[in-house]
């Protein structure tokens, strides 16, 4: 399962760089249009859970010895895909899109375990993506999609933080300080 193992290595390397670099915004900037072309920073986790999900589909009906027919479309026509998720979650809630994002990846690594090595690795294993291994896809849609717009996800947070500095309340609406969540200890009950 060395192969697994790379794969999972990788989608969790590109994905800590996506949440480390929004990681102090406030939900406010999270949702402010323009943070990557027209895309808010929502708009591409949305997105970005989306296409995992599609992913996650497409290995089950790998699985079953099917074709990924909606895969293969969303391959196709990326640009179309996009459109078409974007309009579709429209305005949805920060706490869903968080929740689908970490609910589909977590059904992604459990749906890899269900391919050999020779499944992933293999490039005419999958007649339908046209010589590249399975693994090529996987990463294509997860960690080179978060690789084109990190960047510019890192920029937006540098001066979303630069232009908000001076306001008293910049701290995530999201950040749970360690004080919220360590309990209090009385003076009288600590040890000798």
């Amino acid at each position: 399962m060395e192969g697994v193992l790379a794969i999972l290595d990788q989608l969790d390397s590109s994905r800590e760089r996506v949440l480390t670099a929004i990681e102090m915004l406030p939900d406010e900037a999270l949702v402010e249009a323009g943070a990557v072309g027209k895309y808010s920073v929502a708009d591409l986790l949305a997105l970005q859970a989306a296409w995992e999900a599609e992913l996650v589909t497409g290995l089950m009906r790998l699985n079953q010895r099917k074709k990924p027919e909606q895969l293969l479309a969303a391959l196709a026509r990326p640009d179309v895909y996009d459109a078409e998720r974007y309009t579709e979650f429209a305005g949805r809630d920060l706490d869903l899109i968080f929740d689908d994002l970490q609910q589909v990846r977590m059904q992604l690594e459990t749906w890899l375990e269900e391919f050999s090595e020779r499944d992933l690795m293999g490039r005419n294993r999958y007649e339908w993506f046209g010589g590249k291994s399975l693994k090529q896809v996987i990463l294509g849609v997860c960690t080179e999609q978060e690789a084109a717009y990190v960047a510019d996800l890192e920029r937006f947070s540098q001066q979303w933080l630069d232009e908000h500095e001076d306001e008293e309340d910049v701290e995530p609406d999201h950040f749970i300080p360690l004080t919220a969540v360590l309990p209090e200890v009385d003076d009288d009950e600590q040890p000798d």
